[in-house]
């Protein structure tokens, strides 16, 4: 199933910070105190705090902009300062959000750590992808991404849009030049 960028609904932060846009959830449609796990994008215009999600681990990956640093209030830094930069953390950690130079449009994986796991790789070239997972994502980050399944189906993503897989397969990724793309395997424990 594909899921396109124009489709996504804006949602405000759990702390009215600024405004999320769904990708996809576990169960579909829950609230952000019931899912099992939750992707999505988030547009960051100034510094401030991240909501917090206790029983949550987090993985954050930057997007687009100049980036941003992420102070955990014990002082662990995680430095978000290229497209794909990725920092992983503990949702009911408290994190203060600096912003290089400008707003940023980041990707969000969030799992419930007693009723899921994620995995997240960055792909940057083509390749052959086996899914595995409960449930797999394909996202493209940037340019334009074919997919061929094993079935013989093959899909177009744009920048921003997400292919869904509800069951193991496997997948040729053909990424145009510049082209990369966020694979994001959920399993249920």
């Amino acid at each position: 199933m594909i899921i396109r960028a124009d489709s996504l609904a804006s949602v405000p932060w759990k702390n009215g910070g600024g405004i999320t846009r769904e990708i996809a959830s576990g169960p579909a449609g829950a609230s952000f105190d019931a899912f099992a796990w939750r992707l999505s994008l988030a547009d960051v215009a100034s510094d401030g705090a991240f909501s917090t999600f206790a029983g949550v681990d987090r993985v954050l990956v930057l997007l687009d902009g100049a980036g941003m640093r992420l102070t955990e209030a014990h002082g662990r830094v995680h430095a978000l300062d290229a497209p794909l930069a990725m920092a992983r953390f503990a949702g009911e950690t408290s994190i203060h959000a600096t912003l290089h130079r400008g707003p940023t449009r980041d990707f969000n994986v969030m799992v419930r750590r007693d009723r899921a796991r994620a995995t997240v790789n960055i792909g940057r070239a083509s390749c052959s992808l086996e899914l595995e997972h409960d449930v797999s994502f394909l996202f493209c980050a940037h340019g334009c991404i074919d997919i061929k399944l094993a079935a013989g189906t093959r899909h177009t993503l744009e920048a921003g849009d997400t292919f869904r897989v509800d069951r193991a397969t496997e997948m040729e990724c053909v990424a145009e030049d510049g082209a990369s793309w966020l694979h994001i395997g959920i399993d249920m424990l």
